[in-house]
């Protein structure tokens, strides 16, 4: 079995699901009492919030390829990041990480394809909503990407920041997601992601009106699958 590495903790409450899935999932494959080889790097929130803040872009790598290069080091076969928006940085990551990345975009249009979606709706934080970063991975493989509209983008990121990142959840913030999900559809989207590995804590399928793609699902069972091929 692979060793996973994961860098956590962009919110935690998020990565006590990735932990959660990849060891059912490596479970539910070899059976007994296996469970994953996993090296968890997690890492303080609060800083990294700061630098998002005051677009201290350049900070975030230095910390996160740091994270990554100890992972390596310890005996990584391969890193998650366990959060959407700082896939940002994964190209300079890689530039100093000889191990593979696996990105959470890039896992997630493999399965929008494998369910034929080709018009998806989007959600995450304003950065992974409306930055290249994210979009061209799912552009690339023939994915049309829709967003909300403006006032809808400081919405849903407004909920992930100041609610799920803090463990909150609000039956009137998982009414709005769906609301939002509603107008996409009419306008045309064929499934939605949950481009935030915290909206899975506030939505699940049976609150949105499209079929729902959990980005930290997707993510983790891709490693869970990787550490046991």
């Amino acid at each position: 079995m692979k060793t996973i590495g994961l860098i956590g903790g962009m919110s935690w409450e998020s990565t006590v699901t990735y932990y959660q899935i990849i060891n059912e999932t490596i479970k539910e494959k070899l059976g007994g009492f296996h469970s994953a080889k996993i090296l968890l790097y997690s890492v303080d929130f609060a800083e990294f919030e700061d630098h998002m803040t005051h677009s201290n872009w350049e900070q975030i790598a230095k910390d996160l390829t740091a994270a990554a290069l100890n992972l390596e080091r310890a005996g990584a076969d391969f890193i998650l990041i366990c959060t959407n928006t700082m896939h940002k940085l994964v190209p300079e990551i890689e530039k100093q990480v000889k191990i593979p990345i696996i990105h959470i975009a890039q896992a997630t249009a493999e399965e929008l394809n494998q369910q034929g979606i080709h018009k998806a709706a989007l959600l995450g934080t304003k950065y992974t909503m409306t930055q290249d970063f994210y979009r061209n991975k799912l552009e690339e493989a023939g994915i049309e990407v829709m967003i909300p509209d403006e006032s809808e983008i400081e919405e849903v990121n407004d909920i992930i920041f100041n609610e799920l990142c803090l463990g909150i959840v609000k039956e009137e913030s998982r009414k709005r997601y769906s609301q939002i999900i509603d107008e996409l559809k009419q306008n045309g989207a064929q499934g939605v992601i949950f481009g935030c590995t915290e909206i899975g804590l506030l939505i699940q399928q049976e609150d949105s009106s499209l079929p729902a793609f959990d980005t930290t699902q997707i993510h983790a069972k891709k490693a869970a699958a990787l550490a046991t091929n």
